[in-house]
């Protein structure tokens, strides 16, 4: 992609401040009032678990690539910033998203085909024909202003894996970090590359049967930042104790490589000036939505997006 981030149409008009997008959710479900009393859903985090998992089972269907789903995803955010959900059929919506998506990133799929796959996958949520996807795509391009270009934090990812020398593991598990970080509002909130420097920096820290669990993750990974953030530019962090030390296990060895390559990483952040406040949030947000999911109800969410969209006739043409 040749465009500049800086200068794209996603940072002038699709990321806002934490304040600015839960004034704009307000202002939408106070115009709907009455079908958000009668229809009441889920967290916003549980539906976006569940609208996850919907396009995750059609993008498998329709053999669509991972980038293709993070812009199909980015769409599916911004579209609900300015409809309420509530006036919609959600499984419409992520099928057009993912069509129109597949479009931008030069992977086309046949409208035939996504209408055929989307039919089998919701036979009871959704009847639908060419022109009625036809339809939602322009709707949906008319809500984001044709403002259809998507930024991903992937290449910051991949330019900086051997730069900053993350081992096969520790590059899968950011690349997985930040596939997650799109059920989260993060990518309305911060630009892509504070994205992926967030998810490097968990791939490191992050440590599933650590002692203390989250607490310890969170506690490490905040470390590291508030390092970065109190190092003096031009400083290096230095341990290279390791070379002199004799009759350590190899556990402690990796346990100092790992803390070593922290280190390293902080030095990194200072030298590049980044915004460490905000690596703070997204890391916040990140570890906050990974402890939601344990609570994440499938059952309980299908029900109530079902509900109204069959109370409201949604599922018929």
């Amino acid at each position: 992609m040749a465009a500049n981030f800086w200068e794209s149409t996603q940072r002038r008009h699709w990321q806002f401040s934490k304040d600015e997008l839960a004034q704009m959710r307000e202002n939408l479900e106070e115009s709907e009032q009455s079908l958000v009393q009668m229809f009441p859903l889920p967290q916003r985090r549980h539906l976006n678990i569940y609208f996850n998992q919907q396009l995750g089972r059609l993008g498998k269907r329709l053999g669509v690539r991972q980038q293709a789903l993070a812009t199909a995803q980015t769409y599916l955010k911004r579209f609900y910033c300015t409809v309420e959900i509530r006036r919609t059929n959600p499984y419409l919506v992520i099928a057009t998203a993912l069509y129109l998506a597949c479009k931008m990133e030069e992977c086309p799929q046949h409208i035939r085909l996504v209408v055929s796959e989307a039919r089998t996958l919701w036979p009871d949520s959704l009847t639908l024909d060419i022109s009625r996807l036809g339809e939602c795509e322009f709707y949906m391009i008319s809500e984001m202003h044709s403002q259809l270009i998507i930024h991903q934090p992937y290449r910051t990812l991949t330019s900086l894996q051997s730069d900053l020398f993350l081992s096969q593991d520790e590059a899968n598990l950011a690349l997985s970090i930040i596939n997650d970080h799109y059920m989260t509002d993060l990518p309305l909130l911060y630009p892509p590359h504070i994205i992926a420097l967030t998810a490097i920096l968990l791939a490191l820290v992050l440590r599933p049967n650590s002692p203390g669990g989250t607490a310890t993750n969170m506690a490490a990974a905040t470390a590291a930042l508030m390092q970065a953030q109190a190092q003096a530019p031009g400083r290096t962090s230095s341990s290279n104790s390791s070379q002199n030390s004799v009759g350590v296990s190899d556990k402690e060895r990796q346990q100092e490589a790992r803390l070593n390559k922290v280190q390293r990483y902080a030095g990194f952040l200072t030298e590049s000036n980044v915004d460490i406040e905000g690596m703070v949030d997204c890391t916040q947000e990140l570890i906050s939505f990974y402890e939601c999911h344990e609570q994440y109800n499938d059952k309980i969410t299908r029900e109530q997006i079902n509900r109204f969209v069959k109370a409201r006739g949604l599922d018929k043409p």
